[in-house]
Protein backbone atom coordinates (compact mmCIF):
# COMPACT_ATOMS: atom_id res chain seq x y z
CA UNK A 1 0.00 0.00 0.00
CA UNK A 2 1.36 3.36 -1.60
CA UNK A 3 1.59 6.56 1.61
CA UNK A 4 3.33 8.84 -0.04
CA UNK A 5 0.61 11.05 -0.65
CA UNK A 6 -0.76 11.45 2.47
CA UNK A 7 0.58 12.52 5.32
CA UNK A 8 2.08 10.90 8.11
CA UNK A 9 -0.39 9.45 10.63
CA UNK A 10 0.70 9.79 14.09
CA UNK A 11 -2.07 10.17 17.17
CA UNK A 12 -0.96 9.74 20.82
CA UNK A 13 -3.36 11.74 22.86
CA UNK A 14 -1.78 12.54 26.57
CA UNK A 15 -4.25 10.17 28.07
CA UNK A 16 -2.99 6.96 25.83
CA UNK A 17 0.89 7.47 28.00
CA UNK A 18 -1.18 7.05 31.26
CA UNK A 19 -2.96 3.55 30.09
CA UNK A 20 0.48 2.06 29.61
CA UNK A 21 1.10 2.96 32.76
CA UNK A 22 -2.01 1.88 34.23
CA UNK A 23 -1.31 -1.21 32.30
CA UNK A 24 2.11 -2.16 34.43
CA UNK A 25 0.73 -1.07 37.39
CA UNK A 26 -2.53 -3.66 37.45
CA UNK A 27 -0.49 -6.45 35.80
CA UNK A 28 0.12 -8.28 39.69
CA UNK A 29 -3.73 -7.89 39.79
CA UNK A 30 -5.15 -10.01 37.41
CA UNK A 31 -4.43 -13.80 36.50
CA UNK A 32 -4.33 -12.99 32.36
CA UNK A 33 -4.61 -10.87 29.58
CA UNK A 34 -7.44 -10.83 27.15
CA UNK A 35 -6.40 -8.79 23.89
CA UNK A 36 -9.39 -7.80 21.60
CA UNK A 37 -8.24 -6.70 18.07
CA UNK A 38 -10.03 -6.40 15.20
CA UNK A 39 -10.55 -9.21 12.72
CA UNK A 40 -10.98 -7.05 9.83
CA UNK A 41 -7.04 -6.29 10.73
CA UNK A 42 -5.87 -8.75 13.37
CA UNK A 43 -2.18 -7.75 13.23
CA UNK A 44 -2.52 -3.99 12.30
CA UNK A 45 -4.65 -3.39 15.35
CA UNK A 46 -2.50 -4.86 17.92
CA UNK A 47 0.03 -2.78 19.64
CA UNK A 48 3.46 -3.60 19.12
CA UNK A 49 4.09 -3.01 22.24
CA UNK A 50 1.25 -5.09 24.16
CA UNK A 51 3.69 -7.86 24.46
CA UNK A 52 6.35 -5.80 26.26
CA UNK A 53 3.51 -4.05 28.55
CA UNK A 54 1.70 -7.56 29.52
CA UNK A 55 5.05 -9.38 30.02
CA UNK A 56 4.53 -13.00 30.95
CA UNK A 57 0.84 -12.99 31.41
CA UNK A 58 -1.03 -15.60 29.67
CA UNK A 59 -2.78 -14.32 26.76
CA UNK A 60 -6.23 -14.78 24.71
CA UNK A 61 -6.31 -12.75 21.60
CA UNK A 62 -10.01 -12.17 20.93
CA UNK A 63 -11.31 -11.21 17.07
CA UNK A 64 -13.78 -9.36 17.35
CA UNK A 65 -16.03 -7.59 14.82
CA UNK A 66 -15.48 -11.41 12.86
CA UNK A 67 -19.05 -10.77 11.08
CA UNK A 68 -17.62 -7.92 9.49
CA UNK A 69 -14.30 -9.75 8.38
CA UNK A 70 -13.73 -12.60 5.25
CA UNK A 71 -14.34 -16.25 7.39
CA UNK A 72 -11.54 -17.89 5.73
CA UNK A 73 -8.90 -15.06 6.06
CA UNK A 74 -10.47 -15.08 10.27
CA UNK A 75 -9.42 -18.70 11.10
CA UNK A 76 -6.05 -18.17 9.21
CA UNK A 77 -5.46 -15.35 11.59
CA UNK A 78 -6.45 -17.96 14.70
CA UNK A 79 -4.37 -20.63 13.48
CA UNK A 80 -1.34 -17.90 13.30
CA UNK A 81 -1.89 -16.39 16.87
CA UNK A 82 -2.00 -20.59 18.16
CA UNK A 83 1.22 -21.11 16.55
CA UNK A 84 3.19 -18.14 18.02
CA UNK A 85 1.80 -18.92 21.15
CA UNK A 86 -1.76 -17.64 21.92
CA UNK A 87 -4.70 -19.10 22.16
CA UNK A 88 -7.14 -17.18 19.84
CA UNK A 89 -11.03 -16.94 19.45
CA UNK A 90 -13.04 -15.16 17.08
CA UNK A 91 -16.27 -13.05 18.24
CA UNK A 92 -18.83 -10.32 17.16
CA UNK A 93 -19.87 -8.37 20.27
CA UNK A 94 -22.59 -6.67 18.94
CA UNK A 95 -24.89 -9.96 17.90
CA UNK A 96 -23.22 -12.08 20.82
CA UNK A 97 -21.58 -14.57 18.34
CA UNK A 98 -18.77 -16.65 19.87
CA UNK A 99 -18.73 -14.69 23.02
CA UNK A 100 -19.73 -17.95 25.27
CA UNK A 101 -16.49 -19.54 24.20
CA UNK A 102 -14.51 -16.81 25.85
CA UNK A 103 -14.34 -17.86 29.56
CA UNK A 104 -14.39 -21.55 29.07
CA UNK A 105 -11.01 -21.18 26.89
CA UNK A 106 -9.40 -19.24 29.10
CA UNK A 107 -10.48 -21.76 32.08
CA UNK A 108 -9.70 -25.25 30.19
CA UNK A 109 -6.81 -23.21 27.42
CA UNK A 110 -5.16 -19.28 28.74
CA UNK A 111 -4.99 -20.37 32.40
CA UNK A 112 -5.23 -24.50 32.22
CA UNK A 113 -2.11 -24.71 34.56
CA UNK A 114 -3.23 -21.97 37.17
CA UNK A 115 -6.99 -23.91 37.34
CA UNK A 116 -5.25 -26.99 38.20
CA UNK A 117 -2.95 -25.95 40.71
CA UNK A 118 -6.02 -23.73 42.65
CA UNK A 119 -8.24 -26.76 42.50
CA UNK A 120 -4.83 -29.38 44.00
CA UNK A 121 -4.57 -26.69 47.08
CA UNK A 122 -8.22 -26.37 47.51
CA UNK A 123 -8.86 -22.89 45.61
CA UNK A 124 -11.21 -24.09 43.28
CA UNK A 125 -13.73 -21.36 44.15
CA UNK A 126 -11.35 -18.17 43.40
CA UNK A 127 -11.95 -15.70 41.18
CA UNK A 128 -10.96 -15.13 37.81
CA UNK A 129 -9.74 -11.51 37.38
CA UNK A 130 -9.03 -10.55 33.27
CA UNK A 131 -7.66 -7.44 32.27
CA UNK A 132 -9.17 -6.53 28.81
CA UNK A 133 -7.04 -4.37 26.28
CA UNK A 134 -6.77 -3.18 23.39
CA UNK A 135 -6.71 -0.06 21.02
CA UNK A 136 -9.20 2.80 20.60
CA UNK A 137 -12.63 1.53 19.37
CA UNK A 138 -11.93 -2.23 19.02
CA UNK A 139 -14.54 -3.12 21.27
CA UNK A 140 -13.79 -3.61 24.47
CA UNK A 141 -16.45 -1.94 26.54
CA UNK A 142 -19.03 -3.51 23.70
CA UNK A 143 -17.41 -6.82 24.92
CA UNK A 144 -17.59 -6.34 28.13
CA UNK A 145 -21.34 -4.81 28.41
CA UNK A 146 -22.75 -8.03 26.52
CA UNK A 147 -20.52 -10.32 28.92
CA UNK A 148 -21.95 -8.90 31.65
CA UNK A 149 -25.57 -8.53 30.64
CA UNK A 150 -25.87 -5.08 31.04
CA UNK A 151 -24.59 -1.32 30.29
CA UNK A 152 -21.13 -1.45 32.84
CA UNK A 153 -18.83 0.58 30.76
CA UNK A 154 -19.17 3.55 28.37
CA UNK A 155 -20.01 2.75 24.69
CA UNK A 156 -19.37 5.12 22.04
CA UNK A 157 -18.67 4.96 18.34
CA UNK A 158 -15.06 6.99 17.93
CA UNK A 159 -11.84 6.17 19.28
CA UNK A 160 -10.32 7.07 22.94
CA UNK A 161 -13.56 7.06 25.16
CA UNK A 162 -12.97 4.62 28.00
CA UNK A 163 -10.14 7.03 29.58
CA UNK A 164 -9.86 5.31 33.09
CA UNK A 165 -9.72 1.68 34.31
CA UNK A 166 -13.02 -0.02 35.57
CA UNK A 167 -13.30 -3.38 37.17
CA UNK A 168 -16.59 -5.04 36.48
CA UNK A 169 -17.46 -8.21 38.29
CA UNK A 170 -19.27 -10.60 36.41
CA UNK A 171 -19.99 -13.28 39.08
CA UNK A 172 -18.45 -14.45 42.25
CA UNK A 173 -16.20 -16.70 40.18
CA UNK A 174 -14.69 -13.81 37.37
CA UNK A 175 -13.90 -9.95 37.50
CA UNK A 176 -12.99 -7.74 34.50
CA UNK A 177 -10.43 -5.18 34.81
CA UNK A 178 -11.30 -2.67 31.87
CA UNK A 179 -8.65 -0.25 30.43
CA UNK A 180 -8.65 2.50 28.10
CA UNK A 181 -7.64 2.08 24.77
CA UNK A 182 -4.02 2.49 23.88
CA UNK A 183 -2.24 3.02 20.82
CA UNK A 184 1.55 3.56 20.47
CA UNK A 185 3.80 7.20 19.88
CA UNK A 186 4.84 6.42 16.25
CA UNK A 187 3.50 4.35 13.46
CA UNK A 188 6.60 3.03 12.07
CA UNK A 189 4.49 0.74 9.61
CA UNK A 190 2.22 3.60 7.59
CA UNK A 191 0.18 1.11 6.31
CA UNK A 192 -0.89 -0.58 9.73
CA UNK A 193 -2.02 3.10 10.19
CA UNK A 194 -4.27 3.57 6.97
CA UNK A 195 -5.56 0.00 7.83
CA UNK A 196 -6.87 1.45 10.94
CA UNK A 197 -8.00 4.48 9.91
CA UNK A 198 -9.99 2.40 7.32
CA UNK A 199 -11.79 0.85 10.35
CA UNK A 200 -12.24 4.02 12.09
CA UNK A 201 -10.19 3.20 15.19
CA UNK A 202 -7.67 6.37 14.63
CA UNK A 203 -10.02 9.53 14.08
CA UNK A 204 -11.24 11.09 10.60
CA UNK A 205 -10.39 14.55 11.98
CA UNK A 206 -6.72 13.83 11.49
CA UNK A 207 -7.15 12.88 8.02
CA UNK A 208 -7.83 13.58 4.73
CA UNK A 209 -10.92 11.48 4.29
CA UNK A 210 -11.23 11.55 0.53
CA UNK A 211 -7.84 9.97 0.02
CA UNK A 212 -8.52 7.59 2.59
CA UNK A 213 -11.58 6.41 0.51
CA UNK A 214 -9.63 6.47 -2.20
CA UNK A 215 -6.95 4.25 -0.56
CA UNK A 216 -9.95 1.78 0.19
CA UNK A 217 -11.49 1.86 -2.94
CA UNK A 218 -7.87 0.66 -4.54
CA UNK A 219 -7.58 -2.12 -1.94
CA UNK A 220 -10.91 -3.55 -2.68
CA UNK A 221 -10.97 -3.20 -6.35
CA UNK A 222 -7.58 -5.42 -6.39
CA UNK A 223 -8.91 -7.84 -3.39
CA UNK A 224 -12.81 -7.45 -3.43
CA UNK A 225 -13.72 -6.08 -6.32
CA UNK A 226 -17.22 -7.89 -6.28
CA UNK A 227 -17.89 -5.43 -3.20
CA UNK A 228 -17.59 -2.85 -5.80
CA UNK A 229 -19.61 -4.26 -8.49
CA UNK A 230 -22.23 -5.70 -6.29
CA UNK A 231 -22.29 -2.60 -3.76
CA UNK A 232 -21.78 0.62 -6.52
CA UNK A 233 -22.85 -1.07 -9.71
CA UNK A 234 -19.75 0.37 -10.95
CA UNK A 235 -17.38 -1.08 -13.54
CA UNK A 236 -13.48 -0.51 -13.13
CA UNK A 237 -10.23 -1.30 -14.81
CA UNK A 238 -6.87 -2.03 -13.30
CA UNK A 239 -5.61 1.78 -14.43
CA UNK A 240 -8.49 3.29 -12.72
CA UNK A 241 -6.88 5.22 -10.06
CA UNK A 242 -8.26 6.12 -6.69
CA UNK A 243 -9.47 9.16 -7.54
CA UNK A 244 -11.66 7.72 -10.46
CA UNK A 245 -13.22 5.09 -8.48
CA UNK A 246 -14.13 7.46 -6.29
CA UNK A 247 -15.62 10.17 -8.83
CA UNK A 248 -17.71 6.55 -9.83
CA UNK A 249 -19.07 6.10 -6.91
CA UNK A 250 -20.18 9.35 -6.45
CA UNK A 251 -21.50 9.71 -10.20
CA UNK A 252 -23.44 6.41 -9.77
CA UNK A 253 -25.33 7.83 -5.99
CA UNK A 254 -26.06 10.90 -8.01
CA UNK A 255 -23.69 13.18 -5.42
CA UNK A 256 -23.35 16.29 -8.04
CA UNK A 257 -22.70 19.75 -6.95
CA UNK A 258 -22.99 22.92 -8.66
CA UNK A 259 -21.58 22.96 -12.77
CA UNK A 260 -21.85 19.15 -12.78
CA UNK A 261 -18.88 18.27 -10.57
CA UNK A 262 -19.00 15.45 -8.57
CA UNK A 263 -19.02 15.74 -4.54
CA UNK A 264 -15.68 13.36 -3.70
CA UNK A 265 -16.05 13.81 -0.42
CA UNK A 266 -19.53 12.94 0.53
CA UNK A 267 -18.79 9.78 -1.79
CA UNK A 268 -15.69 9.13 0.57
CA UNK A 269 -17.84 9.05 3.73
CA UNK A 270 -20.28 7.46 2.52
CA UNK A 271 -17.45 4.62 1.06
CA UNK A 272 -15.96 4.55 4.71
CA UNK A 273 -19.75 4.60 6.67
CA UNK A 274 -20.49 1.48 4.23
CA UNK A 275 -17.27 -0.03 4.69
CA UNK A 276 -17.17 0.27 8.38
CA UNK A 277 -20.92 -1.02 8.75
CA UNK A 278 -20.39 -4.40 6.60
CA UNK A 279 -22.46 -3.12 3.88
CA UNK A 280 -19.87 -3.55 0.85
CA UNK A 281 -19.65 -7.42 2.31
CA UNK A 282 -16.99 -9.46 4.04
CA UNK A 283 -13.54 -8.16 4.30
CA UNK A 284 -10.87 -8.81 6.10
CA UNK A 285 -7.74 -5.86 5.20
CA UNK A 286 -4.12 -8.32 5.72
CA UNK A 287 -3.68 -11.68 5.87
CA UNK A 288 -0.50 -13.69 8.21
CA UNK A 289 1.40 -14.61 4.37
CA UNK A 290 1.45 -10.89 4.09
CA UNK A 291 3.44 -11.02 7.26
CA UNK A 292 5.47 -13.95 6.60
CA UNK A 293 6.85 -12.09 3.28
Amino acid sequence: MDNNDMKQIQWFPGHMAKTRRLIAANLKLVDAVVEIVDARTPLSSRNPEMDSMTRNKPRLIVLNKCDLADKKATQKWINYFRNNGSEAIAVDCKSGKGLKNLLPVVRTKVLKELMEKRERSGMKGAAVRLMIVGIPNVGKSSLINRMAGGKRAKVEDRPGVTRTKQWVKLDNNTELLDMPGVLWPKFEDQSAAVRLAFTGAISDDILDIETLAMKLLVFLSENYPSSLTERYKIGYSDDDTGLILLEKVGKKRGMMISGGEINTERAAITVLDEFRSGKLGHITLELPEEKEQ
